[in-house]
């Protein structure tokens, strides 16, 4: 029996850490440039047992930054769920230019590549962009 109790901790243990090893997407953001040429860094990291990204810094067109940016510090993703091999899902994300939440999945290119993408109609209608780390 005590082995049986050994074996089902490793267990969990190992599915607890898995859970946990998709994660390289932690981390800073720079989000493609929106309509008026400025963008975002977003930092991506976990929130509870998902993932979420908030608004860390924003920046017009020039690479100024925009220290009165209204929307620092708000959630722009939020209840990510890594599904591995670098793919998330069941998540939301906030799109600020149109003040929609949309259902969101993400998925990594390599380490430093993020394909965001926000969706309607049960997934079939999306829109997305590819952010690249920062750090």
């Amino acid at each position: 029996m005590n082995k049986l109790a050994w074996a089902a901790a490793a267990v969990l243990v190992t599915l607890a850490t898995g859970a946990r090893a998709d994660d390289p997407v932690d981390g800073l953001w720079k989000t493609q440039p929106g309509d008026t040429g400025g963008y975002l860094h977003v930092s991506i990291g976990p929130c509870g047992s998902a993932v979420c990204g908030t608004i860390d810094s924003a920046f017009d067109k020039d690479g100024n930054q925009q220290l009165d940016y209204e929307n620092l510090g708000k959630n722009i993703i939020w209840d990510m769920v890594a599904d591995g091999g670098g793919s998330y899902s069941g998540g939301k994300i906030w799109a600020p230019d149109r003040d929609k939440t949309y259902n969101s999945k993400m998925s990594l290119d390599g380490q430093n590549k993020l394909t965001v993408k926000g969706c309607v109609a049960g997934g079939l209608i999306c829109r997305g962009q590819t952010w690249t780390r920062v750090q």
